[in-house]
Parts: C-alpha cells; structure tokens; sequence
C-alpha cells in the first residue's frame, strides 16, 4: 500500500505561466510479441502471431523515432522518452541518439506486451532491473524515471521504482501536479500522465486526423494560457511507430515550434518537473 499526499500550492519557476511536457513513447516488443492494438480493423484470432501489427510497430525504431527527434531539433525542445528496453537488443542507435541530442530517457518495461499488473513481484522486479540495465548498457545514462506498459502496474510497481531509487513514477492519472508517493522502499515523485493529447487514442483508437489533434493542442493551451495555468500542464504524447510517421511528425513540428514562441512557457522533461516538485514541496509540518 501506498500513501499519497497532495502537493498544494505547487508553483512554477518564477515567471512561468504553465507547462508543456514533450513525450515520446518509444516502444518495442520482444521477438515473438506484436502490438495488440492497430491500424486493421479486424482483430485475428489471439491464436495467429500478428505480422502486420509486429511489422506497423517495428516502423518506431527503423523510422519513427529519428523523424520526430528531428521534430524537436529546430526548436530544441527536449522530451522524455519512454523507451522500452528490449529495444537495446534491437535498436542500440536509436537509443543512444536519444541521450545524445539531450533528451530524457525512461524505462517503459522491457516489451510493450508485458503488462506489470499481470506478473506476480518476482517477474516484475526482474524485468524492471532487467529494462534498467539494459536501458544504462545502451546509453550510458540510467533512467531515472519508469512508466509501465499500458500505464498499468501493480500493486507493487512504485515501491519497486523507489527500492531501484527511480527519481519518478508515471503510472498516475489522479492529479493535475506531481505528488509525493510514500512506500516502504522509499518515496517516488508522481508525474501524472495526462491523456487529453495523446496520439494512440487519438489517432488510432478514434480515428481522428493529425490536424485534429493539432486543434486539440491550440484549444487546450489556449485556455490554460487564458487562465493564468490552470491545470499546472499539459503533456504532449506521441509514439515513435504511430506519429512518427510523416502526417504525425508534421503535427508534432507544430506543436513544438508554437510552444518555442513563449517565453514564459516552461518546457521540462518529467524527471525536471519531479525534481522541482522535489525541491518545493510544502513544509508537512
């Protein structure tokens, strides 16, 4: 069990208005895995390995990523990447491209398929150290934040984030701010995910066209702007194998270079946005 308190009055960096997350979901699957979700609408018999599904979501690490790191180039926003860690296995240079060009990287799991709140502890812990390991092998860098597959843990999945000494947990979607989690592995700061832009849904589950979310985008930053933040911020979500495609990754340049044009936008990655809230949490007492 967990215990949670709210972050109240929580504040930005002086002269900050509100803030834009950048994330990148860089997803892979193990040999033997596919996606369970895509572009076809009729589903095969979970009998049949999904040779499409594995090929549409092979396009993140052979294509996706590298456009929409290009994205983000122009502007020098940096993002939080969610990496899967099977992807050192298969993807080693898109993963080191990633710490290089000063982004934040994750630990999203070891393969997308491999859902926490499905394992018993053992396995958990041990594909957690394992996408850690791997993750640091790759880059050099350890990652010092963890989101699960399908945003979906365990019981278990933010003390075994704090026992690996993980700065913050992203399986959250309960709060507009970041909060304290306190386990007995020790305390891990919360980042809630917001879904309200989030290319998966928004694309593929609804059908909706990229100029669409980019409406999306304008309407819900404008009217936390107007509003002096309200909401803290706003998260800006997009997979390497979805919007990494050209239609996506025009979307996301957008997006980017508008946020550019303010300066008193902040644009942290979440282990940034954690590490503030860290340093500013109210006096308990």
């Amino acid at each position: 069990m967990t215990d949670r308190r709210p972050v109240a009055h929580f504040a930005l960096p002086e002269g900050r208005r509100m803030a834009v997350l950048f994330n990148i979901a860089f997803e892979g699957w193990a040999p033997g895995a596919a996606p369970s979700i895509g572009p076809m609408g009729n589903p095969l018999s979970q009998r049949v390995f999904d040779t499409q599904a594995a090929s549409w979501g092979a396009y993140g690490h052979r294509q996706g990523i590298w456009r929409l790191l290009e994205a983000l180039s122009s502007t020098g926003a940096r993002a939080t990447v969610f990496a899967s860690g099977c992807l050192a296995e298969i993807a080693l240079n898109a993963l080191r491209a990633v710490t290089e060009e000063g982004h934040e990287i994750a630990a999203h799991g070891y393969s997308q398929h491999l859902v926490p709140a499905l394992m018993d502890e053992e396995e958990e812990s041990r594909l957690m150290k394992k996408t850690i390991a791997l993750i640091n092998g790759a880059t050099g860098v350890e990652p010092r934040g963890w989101l699960s597959p399908r945003g979906t843990p365990s019981p278990e999945t933010a003390r075994l984030a704090a026992e690996q000494g993980l700065v913050w947990y992203g399986d959250v979607f309960d709060d507009d701010a970041p909060y304290p989690i306190s386990t007995p592995g020790g305390q891990i700061i919360a980042v809630p995910l917001k879904m309200a832009l989030n290319d998966l849904p928004h694309h593929v589950r609804y059908g909706h066209s990229p100029r669409s979310f980019l409406e999306a985008f304008h309407d819900t930053f404008n009217a936390m702007y107007s509003s002096g933040g309200d909401g803290f911020y706003m998260d800006v979500t997009v997979h390497a194998h979805i919007f990494g495609r050209p239609h996506g990754a025009w979307t996301f340049r957008e997006i980017a270079e508008h946020v550019a044009g303010f300066s008193d936008v902040w644009v942290p990655t979440r282990l940034e946005l954690a590490q503030w809230a860290l340093a500013n949490l109210p006096d308990p007492t």
